[in-house]
């Protein structure tokens, strides 16, 4: 495992980056004012010096005029790698309004994953004119990127690496390393190939720079090296990272041929975009910023809000079966939102613990029936507490015995039944191909308003 930063050092990192942004918050409102005033060349003395993401903060800040005056008025000093940090829905917006020469120069500086990440999201026509631009190896290795489809470790990889064959001594090694021109400016990780470019094993430079330069690389290789397939989901890779403690991982293609490399750091960036994504598709507004059109917002979200006007409807018919008894005894109306609303705060727990366990493969088949007993217990557990607790305030609130037994058996089933549809929902829609993390809340919702009321 890898040693935890100390505290004070945790916090210190923390301090610092809460700066970072107040900065790029501070300065987007002086250099969007210097910009509409005309004053390219005070803003450009503004915004010089400021890191890569603290740069993105502030052109994501800038209205969207403002966002490409500011790149152009930075000219050669504008650093590239800012695309990259970028939002995608501004970086999209962005992209058709800059000069091809500006993003052909973009290209050439980033990284080849960056550069695909950059280019994916322009039509075709668009593509070809920027790659055409560039030079043939570049463009080669940015054709073969974009062949992969999105949200894969092909689209994920680098495609500069250092492979050597396993009869080279380590000093044969350690000279092609300070010779070759084409390789990587950074890494950790040499990869092994036979002549057929498999990979058949894998080396720490740590390791290679230890060791007396007559030995064999085939001698002190790591025979058992992980690998990722090209066209394998970025999330499976991630979770590859994550389970076997990787730095950097080979990317085959479908001949088990070396065609890149994944690094830990583009791994990181992944698991924070799914853990964004999950969470926005948890609150049913997909792959929505707060960068988009009102239209675009309004279409993101409506088709859920129809749906759930629905389910609300269907638990208002509930209650319209029983006017009758709420006419004789309005403490009920004064109550039903008790039990409902700790029935959906109980759904919501189970169904966001099943959503991420599926999305993880920790919740499948094998489990699945466990896993159900374990929250249906669970929701009896707590139904038969807060049964009690609010019992009890019913009887000290209206004086009346009967209608805290009524409440109390309510809310014991609303928390069963909030727990098994937490669970057997999301199992259910994930059966049928459905993404429990969009579609879950509506009908969990339904399933503890109707239940309870």
């Amino acid at each position: 495992m890898r040693p935890r930063a100390a505290p004070l050092e945790r916090n210190q990192r923390m301090k610092n980056d809460g700066e970072n942004r107040q900065t790029a918050a501070e300065l987007a409102r002086p250099i969007g004012e210097e910009l509409a005033g005309g004053n390219a060349s005070r803003a450009r003395e503004l915004a010089q010096g400021l890191s890569a993401p603290d740069l993105a903060d502030v052109i994501e800040l800038l209205e969207p005029d403002a966002r490409v005056q500011l790149i152009r008025s930075l000219g050669d000093d504008f650093p590239y790698d800012v695309l990259s940090e970028l939002d995608g829905t501004v970086r999209d917006q962005l992209l058709p309004e800059l000069p091809k020469g500006v993003l052909a120069k973009a290209v050439t500086e980033l990284e080849t994953d960056d550069a695909a990440y950059l280019l994916e999201d322009l039509d075709e026509a668009q593509q070809q004119e920027i790659l055409a631009e560039l030079p043939a190896g570049e463009r080669a290795a940015l054709e073969r990127n974009l062949e992969y489809p999105e949200e894969t470790a092909g689209r994920l990889m680098q495609t500069d690496f250092v492979a050597v064959p396993p009869f080279w001594t380590v000093g044969q090694v350690i000279d092609h390393m300070r010779e070759a021109e084409d390789l990587p400016d950074t890494f950790s990780d040499i990869y092994v190939v036979d002549p057929t470019h498999h990979v058949i094993g894998g080396l720490d430079l740590s390791r290679l720079l230890r060791t007396k330069r007559e030995i064999s690389v085939e001698q002190i290789m790591d025979a058992n090296r992980q690998v990722v397939l090209a066209t394998a989901d970025q999330e499976a890779v991630a979770r590859q990272f994550e389970r076997y403690d990787l730095k950097s991982a080979p990317v085959v293609d479908a001949n088990q041929r070396l065609v890149g490399v994944v690094t830990v750091d583009d791994v990181v960036e992944v698991i924070e975009e799914e853990a964004d994504e999950d969470l926005r598709r948890l609150s049913g507004v997909g792959d929505e910023s707060v960068a988009d059109s009102v239209m675009y917002t309004v279409r993101n979200r409506f088709l859920w809000l129809f749906i759930n006007l629905g389910t609300a409807l269907l638990a208002s018919s509930v209650i319209k079966l029983f006017d009758a008894t709420i006419d004789q005894m309005v403490a009920l109306a004064v109550l039903m939102p008790v039990v409902a609303s700790m029935g959906g705060n109980a759904a919501t727990q189970t169904m966001t613990v099943a959503v991420r366990a599926i999305a993880t493969h920790e919740l499948g088949p094998i489990n699945a029936t466990r896993v159900i007993l374990r929250e249906a217990s669970v929701g009896l557990v707590n139904g038969l507490v807060f049964a009690a607790l609010v019992g009890c305030i019913v009887l000290f609130w209206f004086g009346v015995g009967t209608l805290g037994v009524v409440i109390a058996l309510a809310l014991i089933c609303n928390f069963i039944a909030a727990a098994l549809a937490g669970i057997l929902i999301p199992l259910a829609l994930s059966r049928y191909g459905f993404d429990p993390a969009v579609s879950s809340g509506v009908f969990v919702t339904m399933v503890t308003d109707v239940v309870g009321f």
